[in-house]
């Protein structure tokens, strides 16, 4: 069970490095595919001794070894969180059709959450992402998961496009498609977890903004990272919340 949690783990980090390439071109309008890896300051391109998930990073003390430049440490965590998270998605769910749509869906939601807080954008590429891969994935799931996830995408991006509306402004278009790829991933029952949770973390991180920070209710927050945070809860724990919901009725 070590080797294959170590294995899972060693694969996280690899697709973290892979979504670091992906944080920091998307938003730059850059292919993720070409040019290859190569140093943000000198633009030198790194071999593989450069590219070693977290080994490098350490070894080379967060800088580049050709021009000595500062790397930012987001990269040793993201490859970090996303070796912890597959570790901890295969710990609960164990290796199902759950598993699969969970670690794409953490994927996407890192990716677009850090570059929301960066540029107060989520590309489309990541939306389209989660909603073409979502009813793929999902009609070749158990009986029932296409339909559930149509709803649940239907239902996430018809309640924020409203809130758009009324907002003028105040929710993002970019909110709206991502959300839309949620519930697409989640079904619409997990879809109510995810929003529940999604305005309750960030009304709570709005209020601690205009306290500590004295900002108004005008000042822009990126939703993106909410709604993730929304998500995750909602995989870990949105049955369960369910389930004792019903109790009550």
């Amino acid at each position: 069970m070590l080797a294959v949690m170590t294995f899972v783990f060693i694969t996280g980090l690899v697709v973290g490095s892979f979504l670091n390439v992906c944080i920091y071109r998307l938003p730059n309008n850059q292919s993720i595919v070409s040019p290859p890896s190569h140093c943000p300051g000198c633009h030198q391109r790194l071999g593989v001794l450069d590219l070693i998930p977290v080994v490098s990073y350490l070894v080379q003390k967060g800088k580049c070894r050709y021009c000595g430049v500062k790397i930012s440490p987001r990269y040793l965590f993201v490859e970090l969180l996303t070796g912890i998270a597959f570790v901890l998605i295969v710990t609960v769910f164990g290796f199902q059709f759950q598993t699969l749509l969970y670690v794409l869906l953490f994927c996407a939601l890192l990716t677009a959450s850090l570059i929301d807080l960066d540029y107060q954008i989520i590309p489309d590429q990541i939306s389209l992402f989660l909603v073409v891969s979502g009813l793929i994935l999902q009609a070749f799931g158990p009986p029932g998961a296409l339909m559930n996830g149509v709803i649940g995408g239907l239902l996430g991006g018809g309640l924020l496009l409203v809130l758009a509306i009324l907002s003028r402004g105040g929710m993002g278009g970019g909110d709206v498609k991502l959300i839309t790829g949620i519930g697409i991933f989640l079904g619409w029952q997990l879809l109510l977890v995810c929003l529940f949770f999604s305005f309750i973390i960030g009304s709570l991180v709005g209020l601690a903004l205009i306290i500590v920070q004295n900002k108004d209710m005008k000042t822009a927050v990126p939703f993106g990272p909410f709604l993730s945070a929304g998500a995750i809860i909602a995989i870990f724990y949105g049955q369960q919340i369910i389930d004792k919901y019903l109790t009550y009725f």
